[in-house]
């Protein structure tokens, strides 16, 4: 009677293929859900760099406000300006770093010195989360300034707002600060430090939005600098560095420098364009403080336009 009375038990619990249905059913939901968390992480990114860049642009607006004229790109005794260590190079993020509440850092920049020298390292190599992309892997400095329109040198006749010795006032904005670009994203910027008026921070609409320029950022192939201006220093390069900038580099200093190949030269002249990690486009600031997201696919007469301050082009819908 006890047998019987066992046979009749009801069985409990998972058999081996029921088991795996289960971990097969939570594994698809798990793939299906896991886009849909990436692309609200991806969101919040873009939210947050449209805000850096916004931020940055109500800088700007607050200096042009207080001197009548925006900041220069670069401030340098000439130009062109070569994508090396070597000259003044104060870069126009330095200028807006009171705006931005980081006073302490402005005050530790010794503006008797340029930005590579030994004075300013820790200055230089100091991290500003303001400029930088959340979604930017590579960290690095994410924000330049508009120089030109074209792939041109950085120099004192560019079309844009930020370059060589600039002061832009508000006449010279004659297409509208709604229509000309500012700022806008890099991928790869910084490679001289944040406070390096060369390619590290300025870049021109000459190529369309995320454009892979292999000879881009030439000086920092030599291994010699890190991103964002953290110098890797060996005992000679510690001592190069420094006989670099024996001088104290004053504005109106001359200097001398051994004579590049025409090479090199073309190769340091290079700035290059906007890029972000962000798919299909990038992140800009206009003049008027807006940020606004630019595809990779606009029109690029009219990408051009927005860079320059006063071409009197009609800008459509991009």
């Amino acid at each position: 009677m006890l047998s019987k009375h066992r046979k009749h038990l009801p069985r409990t619990g998972f058999v081996l293929i029921e088991l795996l249905a289960v971990l097969m059913i939570i594994m698809i939901l798990i793939a299906l859900l896991l886009p849909a968390v990436q692309q609200a992480r991806e969101a919040a990114r873009c939210t947050s760099c449209k805000n850096n860049l916004a931020q940055i642009g109500v800088a700007l607006q607050n200096y042009q406000m207080a001197h009548l004229v925006l900041p220069p790109g670069t401030v340098n005794p000439k130009g062109p300006i070569l994508n090396q260590p070597k000259g003044y190079h104060v870069g126009w993020a330095i200028q807006i770093l009171p705006l931005l509440d980081e006073k302490a850092v402005f005050r530790s920049y010794n503006f008797k010195f340029g930005v590579y020298n030994s004075a300013n390292r820790l200055t230089a190599n100091y991290i500003l989360r303001c400029f930088q992309c959340p979604s930017s892997a590579r960290g690095g400095f994410n924000y330049v300034g508009c120089h030109n329109d074209l792939e041109t040198p950085i120099d004192v006749d560019n079309n844009g707002v930020l370059f060589l010795n600039s002061s832009i006032r508000e006449k010279d904005l004659k297409d509208g600060r709604s229509y000309t670009i500012f700022v806008g994203e890099a991928l790869d910027g910084g490679f001289l430090g944040w406070t390096s008026g060369t390619s590290s921070t300025l870049r021109n609409t000459g190529t369309k939005i995320n454009f892979v320029n292999p000879n881009q950022n030439a000086f920092a192939q030599a291994n010699r600098y890190g991103n964002y201006g953290e110098y890797h220093f060996e005992e000679q390069t510690d001592d190069m560095f420094d006989n670099l900038n024996s001088q104290p580099e004053a504005p109106n200093s001359e200097g001398t420098e051994k004579p590049l190949s025409p090479e090199d030269q073309k190769l340091l002249l290079q700035v290059g364009g906007f890029s972000s990690a962000h798919t299909g486009g990038a992140h800009f600031c206009l003049g008027d403080g807006s940020a606004r997201f630019i595809s990779e696919n606009t029109d690029f007469q009219i990408f051009r336009n927005l860079a320059n301050r006063h071409d009197g082009n009609l800008i459509g819908e991009y």
